[in-house]
């Protein structure tokens, strides 16, 4: 008891095992058939201060569902439990025992033992498992945050009637318009696929409304029949190239989600949920923020090994993130939803509620000032939101940029003094560039606060993203089977991990470029590279059918062929490093069992009892 408790004996532990330990994994005899989306991890060490979070998470989830069985070792551990092991010999050096001859030395030698492998053992191993799995879900909510504010921050295809195809075969495709404002203006369901194949019939109705509404985009979700209903969108176009009608394939992520949401239900009472999803699918490409806003961040699926984190962190962390978003872009409060309110700073769910009542009550807002009519709007939340809240084309035309309200004088102050108006300040980029900002400076706002302003009047209102673009998926190319090795495709970048990124090229199924694949230099992190929503050109390496797995790489002068032989090479050969020399192979369940037995806690009772005696 007294050398297991001892704070620096056990510092010296744990600091050795972080060091030198290593993460080991193991299949789980007569489950490696059921967890074969486990296979890399079926034999698998690793040093634990170097395992990545995604490797970690994973033999972590395999260990959780009974395929995997995980522990820490050290390089230099004896295989059997018998022989004397590294951690045990630092006990004995802490406490100055030695085998000297004496009577009681070997009896000291069973007490270190036993310290070792009954008091120690166990509790020190959870101890760094625990570290490896937090440090991981830390790095997993960096991952997914990340992606999260490049998914949020994708290009808007602007304010435009737009089509919103929820493809389906035996449910049929759900179609809802929405016009320039995302207000829905008709539905319907159309049936152009397998059992009903009524393809005719489907373009027909699909050429009515792009002709009474002015369509100008059409936006497909990329679920089931996603390939089958872009090729139907495509034969409209052919058919009738006058309607000028843009395609485009989005994620439908969390369409669902919002779907059957008490937010969705609120906004439409009497519309099937199906409906709802086209609606939401149509919205996300006219404004990608303003809609996925309104779905819980989590169901957006751009993380990785998001179910295995802590989910407060995780929530915690991803509600910063599109409130940032949202407060970067700036809203424009005559026309965002009570949903995408909320995510203003400073506003909740019922100043939101009050300002689209208020505003549908009473008419636009002319000025910000007129938000202070807004019933609980009060100075202090004035004070918060107002630098993200847009009037556009109102009365004060600082009041559609993000010049705060409190910083007015500081215009009028240039304005004065330049003898000019306040709006002709504003994109006069050769005048403000002329200024020099310490002139209008005093004990209110200070240098950083003037430079501010002068450089949004600039640009009033910019939006940090980027122009809209529509990738181009290939004809033919529409399940796994169609995919062949050394194909070139294009395609979009869905989610970036730490070990690379997934990009849809149109097959229903994300195919990885692994960060060694992503460019000809030597990348640390994908996000230096690719961001969620990028277009990106790739080429196809593996194509696992079973596994539905595909390897790309963005490196066009990679072969197929040579990765695959590349690939087969033992692991030491491929990245020059050596696999701990204590292995020998894999260890079958018996030869674990035995080891197990041998030294186990039985034996260790079973010597007090003699000692005892």
């Amino acid at each position: 008891e007294r050398f297991s408790e001892d704070a620096e004996l056990l510092g010296k532990l744990r600091d050795m095992l972080w060091s030198q330990g290593i993460l080991s994994s193991r299949s789980v005899e007569g489950k490696e058939e059921e967890g074969a989306k486990f296979r890399d991890y079926f034999e698998h060490d690793e040093p634990i201060k170097q395992v990545p979070s995604h490797r970690a998470l994973a033999i972590f989830r395999g260990r959780n569902e009974g395929v995997l069985q995980s522990n820490i070792r050290l390089e230099n551990e004896p295989d059997s439990r018998l022989e004397t092991h590294p951690c045990e010999k630092v006990i004995a050096d802490h406490w100055h025992i030695a085998d000297q001859g004496r009577a009681a030395d070997k009896w000291l030698k069973d007490v270190v033992r036993w310290t070792w492998r009954v008091k120690l053992l166990t509790q020190l191993e959870t101890d760094l498992m625990t570290r490896i799995r937090e440090s991981a879900e830390e790095e997993a909510i960096k991952v997914f945050a990340k992606n999260l504010k490049d998914l949020l921050l994708a290009a808007p295809a602007g304010l435009r009637p737009t089509l919103g195809l929820d493809p389906g075969l035996r449910t049929g495709v759900k179609v809802a318009v929405v016009d320039a404002t995302g207000k829905l203006v008709e539905h319907t369901t159309i049936f152009p696929h397998a059992p009903q194949r009524q393809w005719k019939e489907a373009l027909g109705t699909l050429a009515t409304l792009c002709l009474t509404h002015s369509v100008e985009l059409v936006s497909i979700g990329n679920g089931t029949a996603s390939r089958e209903t872009d090729r139907l969108v495509a034969e409209l176009t052919r058919a009738y190239p006058k309607l000028g009608l843009t395609k485009i394939v989005v994620s439908e992520a969390g369409a669902s989600v919002y779907s059957a949401s008490e937010l969705a239900a609120r906004e439409f009472p009497d519309l099937d949920v199906s409906i709802r999803g086209a609606v939401s699918i149509a919205r996300r490409l006219q404004d990608p923020l303003a809609e996925l806003v309104k779905i819980e961040p989590k169901a957006i699926g751009v993380g990785q090994y998001q179910h295995d984190v802590s989910q407060t962190q995780l929530s915690r962390s991803l509600e910063a993130v599109v409130e940032d978003c949202v407060n970067a872009v700036g809203v424009d409060v005559n026309t965002a939803s009570s949903a995408l309110l909320t995510r203003v700073s400073g506003l909740n769910r019922t100043l939101a509620d009050n300002i689209v009542a208020f505003r549908d009550q009473n008419g636009v807002f002319s000025d910000r000032e007129a938000l202070k009519k807004v019933g609980r709007f009060g100075p202090k939340a004035f004070e918060q939101a107002a630098g993200f809240l847009r009037v556009m084309n109102g009365e004060n035309p600082l009041d559609a940029s993000a010049v705060h309200p409190e910083s007015y004088p500081v215009v009028e102050k240039i304005a004065s003094q330049s003898e000019r108006a306040v709006h002709g300040l504003i994109g006069d980029s050769l005048f403000l560039r002329s200024l020099d900002p310490k002139t209008f400076t005093d004990e209110s706002f200070g240098l950083p606060t003037v430079t501010d302003i002068i450089s949004e009047l600039d640009k009033p209102g910019r939006d940090p993203r980027p122009e809209f673009k529509a990738p181009e998926f290939q004809e033919g190319v529409e399940k796994i089977s169609d995919l062949k090795l050394n194909m070139e495709l294009e395609g979009v970048v869905t989610n970036v991990t730490n070990f690379g990124a997934f990009v849809d090229v149109g097959v229903h199924q994300d195919g990885l470029v692994h960060i060694s694949a992503l460019s000809n230099t030597f990348v640390k992190d994908p996000a230096e590279v690719v961001k969620a929503g990028d277009i990106v050109k790739v080429k196809v390496m593996e194509v696992d059918v079973q596994r539905k797995r595909i390897g790309l790489s963005m490196r066009m002068g990679d072969k197929a062929e040579e990765v695959a032989q590349a690939r087969q090479q033992p692991r030491g050969e491929r990245t020059g490093g050596t696999k701990p020399q204590n292995r020998g192979g894999k260890r079958n369940n018996q030869q674990v069992k035995k080891e197990q037995s041998a030294g186990s806690f039985a034996d260790l009772f079973a010597n007090a009892k003699k000692l005892r005696k």
